[in-house]
């Protein structure tokens, strides 16, 4: 039996469980919880990194902003309250559209 020993979407037992497999599934504590969700996020932005085609590429986004809300969520704020922080920072210091690539700043 594969051995996974990853944090999960809520409904993947339920999938699971309906092919008829045996499995085996526990509650983490906050400390576990936050740490698997860190370890998540580094997951999808891989799978992110290292896709070809704009169909996976939308997948693997949705994966990450699924993880984003849940770690919103998770230090009391909310997407909407993140979106306002990245709308303050974009008009402080821009966003990347420009394409703009920093190669070097003289030291003083």
């Amino acid at each position: 039996m594969p051995t996974y020993n990853k944090l999960v979407r809520d409904r993947i037992p339920e999938v699971v469980e309906n092919t008829g497999k045996k499995f085996s599934t526990r509650i983490l504590d906050e400390t576990e919880y936050i740490e698997q969700l860190k370890k998540k996020a580094y997951e999808e932005l891989d799978e992110y990194v290292n896709t070809d085609n704009k169909k996976d590429a939308i997948e693997e986004l949705a994966d990450l902003l699924e993880i984003i809300h849940t770690l919103a969520e998770y230090h009391d704020s909310s997407i909407d309250e993140i979106e306002e922080v990245r709308k303050l920072k974009a008009e402080k210091r821009g966003g990347f559209k420009e394409k703009i690539f920093l190669i070097e700043v003289e030291d003083e």
